[in-house]
């Protein structure tokens, strides 16, 4: 593959480089890609982002290959949301809280695996007391958390309440892999 050839994705991984475990180079994860024959790859922080541009425009098929091949060479399973440049730019201006993007730390989108139910979504509603808040659009939910992620007690309690499989990422990693896949 050519630069600039093909569509523009964004793999987010979970599970990796957290605490100590399961650590993963973000070098040897470009290689990866790139031996995988993907174009453009680059590598943002190291929780595991990825952006890349594939001749395929399925991204559930590259994400079954690219889940499929992870697990093969580092011996461990990493969930990964990836999408393509379309819908991360929805992702974006769908934003419930533009009043509090410029504060990215206390903004976060996760991406879900699939939209929730109005019944999945509903054990949020009732436990999401404050000061946070929330919402649910299509496959992403957005998490404005005024005292930041690490106090939040919510957000804590959101996988196990949602029970629809995410990865969180907060406002600025959100921004920067957006600029970045519009440059790969």
């Amino acid at each position: 593959m050519t630069e600039g050839d093909g569509q523009a994705f964004v793999a987010l991984f979970s599970g990796i480089n957290v605490g100590g475990n399961r650590i993963v180079k973000m070098a040897e994860l470009r290689a990866f890609f790139e031996e995988l024959g993907f174009g453009g790859v680059a590598t943002y922080i190291q929780s595991g982002n990825v952006v890349f541009r594939a001749v395929s425009s399925d991204a559930a098929a590259l994400r079954k290959q690219v889940e499929t091949a992870f697990e093969t060479r580092w011996g461990f399973r990493s969930r990964i949301m990836l999408r393509d440049l379309g819908w991360y730019e929805r992702l974006v201006a769908n934003n419930p809280y533009p009043e509090v993007a410029n504060d990215p730390t206390k903004l976060h989108a996760y991406v879900l695996e699939r939209e929730p139910t109005g019944e999945e979504v509903a054990p949020l509603v009732e436990r999401c007391a404050g000061p946070e808040r929330f919402e649910v659009r299509d496959d992403v939910l957005y998490l404005h958390a005024p005292d930041g992620l690490g106090k939040s007690k919510f957000a804590e309690l959101l996988p196990r309440l949602l029970k629809v499989p995410a990865t969180a990422r907060n406002w600025r990693t959100v921004l920067t892999l957006l600029d970045m896949a519009r440059k790969a």
